[in-house]
This record gives C-alpha cells, sequence and structure tokens, in this order.
C-alpha cells in the first residue's frame, strides 16, 4: 500500500473542499468495495480509517461525494440477525450479541502520540503504536453487562430500549420504525417499496395482479371484474357469472362467457331488452299468406276459410266444400243440385215454354211443322257454369260447336242476350266451332244468363237456321 506524506493528505483536504468525507482508493469496507471516509486534520487520524487495500479500485482515485445512509436506503443491508450501523463512507454490520456496559465515563484520554509523520503508513498497525480509542467508546466500570439496545435499569437489569417510542431511531420519515430486541428496523408499509430513500407505494396494477380490471390505492389495490363475472376468492381471478341459472330469458337462455344470450321459440322475436320473447306477428309480413284470411295465433298464425271451403293440406289453400257430392245441402230430389265455387244451387226441373217442348232433361225443341217455330231457333239447350270472382282476364271459358255438318253450309257464332255489359265475346276458331271468351273481370256474387246462338246458313238448298245454348254462369264471392 502506497503511504500518504503531508503533501498528499493537503491535496486530498483540497479536494474534499466543504464536503465532509472523502473516498481514497486505497480504502475498502467488509463487502470488498472502496467506501468514503471523513477528512481528518492529521494523517494519524486519517490512518485510521486506511484498509489494507481495495479489492475494487476505483478508476479516479479520490472524489469527494455527500456520505450516504446505507442503513435506511438499502433494503436489508445486513443479511441475518445483523445490526446495521451508519458511517461517514459506509455502514457496519455489528453482531447483536454485543455488549454495551452499565459504566461512568473515564476521562477524556489525551491524544496519542505517534512517531515522525513524514514516515508513511503501513498496511498493518505497528505493535508500538497503538489505536486511539473514541472518547464516547463505553468501558467496563465492574458492574453487570447489557447487550447493545438494552439499558440498565436500578435494579440491575437490562431492559431493551425501545428505539421507535423514543425517537431514537434513523428511520425515514416514510419508513416505519418496527423495535426490535436490542435495537430496530426500518421498513416500508405493505405495498409500499424503498425508492431513492423514500417509501413510495407500488402500482401493483402495472404487473398484472388482477385478471380483469385493476384500481390502484395507496398501500394496496382493488381487483374487481367485468360485467359477467364474479371475483374469485382469491381476490385477482374472475369467474364466469352463469346467468341462465337465474332464468332471466322468456324461453331459452344460451350462457357465453361473461354474458348471455337469449332465444325464442319459433313464431316469437327477441325484443328490445334482449330477454323477452313477443310473438311474431306472421301475418303482417304478406298479405298473400294465407289465400283467404290470415289469424295471428301466440307463436304461429292459422288460415280462415269462408263458408263453402275448406282449409287444403298445405295449410294456406281454401278449397271448395261440394255440397252436391257431400250431401250437406237443401236440394228437393225433384231438384238437381249444382255445385259451385264457394257454394251450390239448386236447379228447378226444366220447364219449356210453349211452342217448345221437352226433350231432354236440359234441351227443348221447337218442332219445324209448328208455324210458330218459323222464326224461333230449332233447340235450346240449358248448360251451367261457374265462374271466379274477379277472374284474369282474357280467359277462354266456354266451347260452342256444331254437332252436325251439311254440305255447303257454313255456321255464324253471336252472343244473342245477356251481354249487355260487354264482359264477353265469341271467338270463331273454326268453321263450325267458336269460343267464349271473358273479356273484362266480373265481381261476384253474380249470376250471368247469356244465349249464345249458332246461326246455320246453306245457300245451296236455301235453308237458314239457328239453336241457342242458354248458358248460366255462377259467379262466386271470393277469387278461389
Amino acid at each position: 500500500m502506497k503511504s500518504l506524506n503531508e503533501h498528499e493528505l493537503i491535496k486530498v483536504l483540497e479536494i474534499c473542499g466543504s464536503y465532509k468525507t472523502v473516498m481514497l482508493q486505497t480504502h475498502d469496507d467488509i463487502m470488498g468495495y472502496c467506501i468514503m471516509q471523513c477528512c481528518r486534520m492529521t494523517l494519524a487520524d486519517l490512518e485510521l480509517f486506511l484498509c489494507s487495500g481495495c479489492r475494487n479500485v476505483l478508476i479516479n482515485a479520490l472524489l469527494c461525494v455527500p456520505d450516504v445512509d446505507e442503513c435506511r436506503t438499502v433494503p436489508d443491508p445486513c443479511r441475518g440477525d445483523m445490526l446495521c450501523v451508519n458511517q461517514n463512507g459506509g455502514y457496519l454490520c455489528i453482531p447483536r450479541n454485543m455488549y454495551n456496559y452499565n459504566y461512568r465515563p473515564d476521562p477524556v484520554p489525551p491524544e496519542p502520540v505517534y512517531p515522525d509523520t513524514s514516515v508513511g503508513f503501513s498496511d498493518t498497525f505497528p505493535p508500538s503504536r497503538p489505536r486511539p480509542v473514541e472518547p464516547s467508546y463505553p468501558r467496563v466500570r465492574g458492574t453487570a453487562p447489557c447487550i447493545l439496545g438494552y439499558s440498565a435499569a436500578e435494579d440491575g437489569t437490562c431492559n431493551d430500549i425501545d428505539e421507535c417510542e423514543t425517537n431514537s431511531h434513523h428511520c425515514n420519515p416514510t419508513q416505519v420504525c418496527i423495535n426490535t430486541a436490542g435495537g430496530y428496523t426500518c421498513s416500508c408499509s405493505e405495498g409500499y417499496w424503498l425508492i431513492g430513500g423514500q417509501c413510495q407505494d407500488i402500482d401493483e396494477c402495472r404487473y398484472g395482479y388482477c385478471q380483469q380490471l385493476c384500481a390502484n390505492v395507496p398501500g394496496s389495490y382493488s381487483c374487481s371484474c367485468n360485467p359477467g363475472f364474479i371475483l374469485n376468492p382469491d381476490s385477482r381471478t374472475c369467474q364466469d357469472v352463469d346467468e341462465c341459472e337465474d332464468d332471466p330469458c322468456s324461453h331459452g337462455c344460451f350462457n357465453t362467457y361473461g354474458s348471455f344470450m337469449c332465444n325464442c321459440d319459433e313464431g316469437f322475436e327477441l325484443a328490445a331488452d334482449g330477454t323477452t320473447c313477443i310473438d311474431l306477428d306472421e301475418c303482417s309480413f304478406s298479405e298473400f299468406l294465407c289465400q283467404n284470411r290470415c289469424v295471428n295465433t301466440p307463436g304461429s298464425f292459422t288460415c280462415i276459410c269462408p263458408p263453402g271451403y275448406y282449409v287444403y293440406e298445405d295449410g294456406r289453400s281454401c278449397e271448395d266444400i261440394n255440397e252436391c257430392d257431400t250431401g250437406n245441402n237443401t236440394c228437393t230430389t225433384a231438384q238437381t243440385c249444382f255445385n259451385f265455387q264457394g257454394g251450390y244451387t239448386c236447379l228447378d226441373p226444366l220447364h219449356c215454354d210453349l211452342p217448345y217442348i221437352e226433350v231432354s232433361d236440359n234441351q227443348c225443341m221447337c218442332s219445324a211443322e209448328n208455324p210458330a217455330c218459323r222464326d224461333k231457333p230449332f233447340t235450346i239447350l240449358y248448360r251451367h257454369m261457374d265462374l271466379s270472382s274477379g277472374r284474369s282476364v282474357p280467359a277462354d271459358i266456354f266451347q260452342m260447336q256444331a254437332t252436325t255438318r251439311y254440305p255447303g253450309a257454313f255456321y255464324i257464332f253471336q252472343i244473342k242476350s245477356g251481354n249487355e255489359g260487354r264482359e264477353f265475346y265469341m271467338r270463331q276458331t273454326s268453321n263450325v266451332s267458336a269460343t267464349l271468351v271473358l273479356s273484362r273481370p266480373i265481381k261476384g256474387p253474380r249470376e250471368v244468363v247469356l244465349d249464345l246462338e249458332m246461326v246455320t246458313v246453306n245457300n245451296v238448298i236455301n235453308f237458314r237456321g239457328s239453336s241457342i245454348i242458354r248458358l248460366t254462369i255462377f259467379v262466386s264471392e271470393h277469387p278461389f
């Protein structure tokens, strides 16, 4: 180790300036690091703080810095059951079994005498140069000893000194003093840690302590969960709530992660509240859902048909009831039951007006030998048909054809009566046939009687005659 002479000591003191400590290249602490010590006015005093040599040498040999209280700023600087004592430029870890004695102080010893200061210091203290003793260091006066941190009572017992109670501790104002047997410790309250010599709140929320929501509070934190979750007993994690257990839905419920979904039975829809099911009015969707009338029912609908109809297998269409076939009619045995869409009628027996005579149950004939028949149609044939109300037009609804053909004859087809509203016309399809065409829609219920005439002209024999088909059309009330 290099010795310091007075000239070098002056340089050290100049470097220190107004600071109270100096870091020397050749000094180390018990951990093997160079530490700070007080600048003394004499080499003899300075010698007390020189160690055998630094194991971790600083690049800058001399550096003046303020003292740092490691016992207050370093968390648990002394491992185990050791007491931390701050020193200028470092700290000491003292076993707690060191003794303190009840004593009366001796007179202050005189200044120690040393050889010539021009001689450098050696790495070890020579036996002829005793180590000076600090005036405040206690010495045994023959009384019972007390462990360090205890004080002797008048009865000779040693009582623990409560440094926290007597405010004789060196804890930072932000720290908590905890008295121990023979000493005390400084620590931060739970939820705080030491940063820069101050106890600062730990923001636990930064470290993901909570699974979902975290609220930092001084010294602690609080976890909470999003809607649809509950906090587990560990107060950190969240568990999904099965809302379906409380039956919140009108119909069906599906639990989801953090929530739930309601579903409705067929024929219902979910209301705006997301839980109530309201009936779906299918009838309002389309006027064509039912052929006649739609009646809404809870969760469904029903098609209703008018009298004279029944609901078909598809549940929507209306089919005519043939009262004549079912026997559900009021016709007498003398009458003929004629069925039409949505109803029926009872036809009376044929009655031919003079000069016509009945030749069948639906035909009257005027004899050629009868002078009264000269200008009348030769035959009148009675026919019946039904027609739906509002049927689309044009529509071919009836076929008329000559049954007997004569050489050199031709035929004319026309509507002789009953077409005052011009809803029909005849379209000749061949020399011997024609078709009755519906040209305008007819609304029912209504009964139309048309006389369809077929005129026969034969210029070879100079003959002209006619026949009538008296067609009765029963127009139903409904378009089906």
